[in-house]
């Protein structure tokens, strides 16, 4: 299976940025969907963004559209969160998560689609 560590959060002022990143383990890691989410105290994880297996493709929540970019690298096992112009909105407890590519791109925004998920690193925003 795929095992999924996430570094990278912490305390920040709002307008600020934070790069997050989620190590994997597995040979198999580059041909999985990679997806973030995020849980805000008292809320459901949320969808946050999304990137393909061959990072050709791309999806992100609306919410942080223009100021959030998922990246990765599968040389290095890793996906990245780079998270700007934050504000307290963004505080919650980031996941990293890992879907088979055989399911479809289709499937990034959906949360009960994914096979593995990571710790959770906390992001706070202070105004």
């Amino acid at each position: 299976q795929v095992q999924l560590v996430e570094s990278g959060g912490g305390l920040v002022q709002a307008g600020g940025s934070l790069r997050l990143s989620c190590a994997a383990s597995g040979r198999t890691f580059s041909s999985y969907v990679m997806g973030w989410f995020r849980r805000a105290p008292g809320k459901e994880r949320k969808f946050v963004a999304g990137i393909s297996w061959s990072g050709g493709r791309t999806s992100y929540a609306e919410s942080v559209k223009g100021r959030f970019t998922i990246s990765r690298d599968n040389a290095k096992n890793t996906v990245y969160l780079q998270m700007n112009s934050l504000n307290p909105e963004d505080t919650a407890v980031y996941y990293c998560a890992a879907v088979s590519g055989l399911k479809g791109f289709g499937v990034v925004a959906t949360t009960t689609a994914y096979d593995y998920w990571g710790q959770g690193t906390q992001v706070t925003v202070s105004s």
